[in-house]
């Protein structure tokens, strides 16, 4: 099956019934994530809070914000992809974190990835929605 959307992620989720397949799912939605440039990933573009490298570098196109992301973590890199899934080219008003949490939710990741994991993927969400709506 092809991943073109978070609805996909969540059919693929619910088709499969062991964790260990789950992550495969992560790591080869990481894969896809296309390449982000190393010039982009800087100090400033990395995303505090994660034990793993990660890197968003936000550009605006009219209200819509599109990211370039990268991590150095295979699992990690999935779930960056994940959120994207979300957030990709979406209008910056309609960004809401609250609401990216309850999908993560919904797929129970929570229950299932280390506690470094999930502070990382709350850390990114905080990020996107600072990007989203800067004070």
């Amino acid at each position: 099956m092809t991943i073109a959307d978070f609805e996909d992620v969540e059919a693929e989720f619910e088709a499969l019934d062991e964790w260990d397949d789950r992550y495969r799912l992560l790591i080869d939605l990481g894969r896809a994530l296309p390449a982000m440039p190393d010039v982009l990933k800087t100090d400033a573009t990395r995303v505090r809070g994660c034990a793993s490298q990660v890197w968003l570098y936000p550009t605006k196109q009219g209200d819509r914000l599109h990211f370039d992301a990268d991590s150095d973590a295979a699992i990690v890199k999935g779930l960056v992809a994940l959120v994207l899934l979300l957030v990709q080219d979406r209008d910056a008003a309609s960004i809401d974190p609250a609401a990216i949490r309850a999908r993560l939710d919904a797929l129970g990741l929570s229950k299932h990835l280390s506690s470094n994991r999930t502070q990382g993927l709350a850390s990114m969400i905080a990020r996107i929605g600072e990007l989203a709506h800067p004070a």
